[in-house]
């Protein structure tokens, strides 16, 4: 059997993090059994739905490494992957389902039976075409003119979950629920398991919130005649708190990590270990280790913990191992955003000289942009936090005073000669190291966060690097 496995998002709303690891869980899946991936779009909420957010979760697939083989925008044997494009296939289910005997028209009086009966014979349809509704669902809002499918009563729905084991739903607990409504659209239900019956689709892996619904598609997928894929329900993505990941954890669009300065290759495997892991113990591994290890009857049935702060680290981890010229293709614009203007030729050889000290020192790419600004702006004002724990302290204008005094008849302007006059302060003033070069860094480059002073001093040049010292001399007054 060849594996084919899909990806659902509607357009309703950014790409979140939890889809976008049930994404990648079913990516994998794919590429381990060496099957077919399919994107397709969930649209029957037509209000709701926008080709804004199509966009930005296609693209999010994308900025990810979750490539596809059939679906939107890449076509496939099966025409459209739109359920937009597709109602009037759902209809044409709802009717044979009715006509089966499966499905019924939803009626409450003898009078709209009548009247949907007479109906039925204008149509040329069997006059029982049409049934009233049990009393089931009689305490169920009613949709007049909808259709529902009869849940049989007499056996429970039994399936085996490739993760959660045998899952079992009494016949009471699955009431009979409409696949078309009044108005002729499809329910979630009704669409979602007829393209996965038309499509093909041999493994369904998804988020264990929609298991309820499953004993429905289960239902439904019978009632067609067809068999069942295999299901998979993924745990739960929550926060640190042990809460289900919301808003109030912070930042859950994929989009947002993306333009935080995230690496795709970080987040993918970030995901990637959100219920699972190649071995049990290694946390940081290539896509390829993935493809080759992954397995879904191996993903964990209990909740994902989503820590911004290991994603933070591990993205770290990434943008140390890069070389350095990918490094510095991936901070440019990170870099000219914060000096707030294209940077020439010449201004990135100096950007280059601190390339490999900013690299070590960023877990975010905007924050290369933050610690190199200095290079190329003056210094309007300083970080406040810094002046006020650095530069107000006692000894401060003596550091300064001597730091300039020795910096100006320096011979030659490098690092190493830099750094030889620098270190004389300490043991002339008699103070640590730290409040001699704290209050010099602030001087230089504004922060108390920066990459190393002598480097720094040296990629500035001596003319800027003296005049910002002379500046913050007369700050201190």
């Amino acid at each position: 059997m060849t594996v084919r496995v899909r990806m659902a998002p509607s357009p309703t709303g950014n790409l979140h993090v939890g889809t976008a690891r049930a994404a990648l869980f079913n990516w994998l899946y794919a590429r381990h059994e060496g099957g077919t991936y399919i994107v397709r779009i969930d649209d029957t909420d037509q209000e709701r739905s926008t080709k804004e957010f199509e966009d930005e979760i296609l693209s999010s697939f994308r900025w990810l490494g979750l490539d596809w083989d059939e679906g939107v925008e890449v076509g496939g044997p099966h025409g459209t992957y739109r359920q937009s494009d597709r109602l009037d296939r759902y209809r044409q289910v709802a009717e044979q389902l009715v006509a089966s005997g499966a499905a019924y028209h939803d009626v409450r009086s003898t009078e709209e039976l009548e009247s949907l009966r007479a109906r039925a014979q204008q149509e040329g349809k069997h006059p029982g075409h049409y049934i009233r509704r049990p009393d089931s669902v009689a305490n169920e809002p009613s949709d007049e003119g909808a259709i529902r499918l009869s849940v049989p009563q007499d056996r429970p729905v039994v399936f085996q979950d490739l993760i959660r084991g045998e899952v079992s739903f009494e016949p009471r607990d699955v009431d009979d629920f409409v696949i078309l409504r009044s108005n002729g659209t499809p329910t979630y239900h009704l669409a979602s398991t007829v393209d996965d019956v038309d499509y093909a689709i041999t493994h369904v892996a998804r988020g264990e919130d929609l298991l309820p619904s499953t004993p429905k598609h289960i239902l439904l997928t019978r009632s067609l005649g067809a068999t069942e894929p295999t299901y998979a329900h993924l745990p739960l993505l929550f926060g640190t708190d042990g809460k289900k990941l919301s808003k109030r954890h912070g930042a859950t669009a994929l989009s947002d990590y993306r333009a935080m300065g995230y690496l795709p290759e970080a987040v993918f495997n970030y995901l990637a270990i959100l219920g699972w892991s190649p071995d049990g113990e290694t946390t940081i591994f290539t896509r390829e280790e993935a493809i080759q290890a992954f397995d879904l009857e191996e993903v964990s049935r209990n909740p994902a913990a989503f820590d911004p702060a290991k994603l933070e680290w591990m993205n770290g981890e990434y943008i140390r191992a890069m070389d350095r010229g990918q490094f510095v293709d991936s901070v440019k614009p990170f870099v000219e955003e914060a000096v707030g203007r294209s940077l020439e030729e010449n201004e990135w050889e100096r950007f280059e000289e601190l390339a490999g000290l900013i690299q070590e020192r960023t877990k975010l790419l905007p924050e290369a942009g933050r610690q190199a600004v200095f290079l190329y702006a003056d210094i309007d004002e300083y970080d406040e936090e810094s002046w006020a724990k650095v530069m107000t302290k006692s000894g401060v204008g003596d550091v300064l005073d001597m730091g300039i005094a020795k910096l100006s008849s320096l011979p030659l302007w490098d690092a190493a000669s830099i750094e030889s006059v620098l270190r004389e302060i300490p043991e002339e003033l008699d103070i640590g190291a730290g409040k001699t070069f704290q209050p010099l860094r602030v001087a230089v480059t504004g922060s108390s966060v920066s990459p190393p002073l002598f480097e720094s001093m040296a990629a500035l040049g001596r003319e800027p690097t003296m005049a910002r010292l002379k500046r913050a001399r007369e700050e201190l007054g």
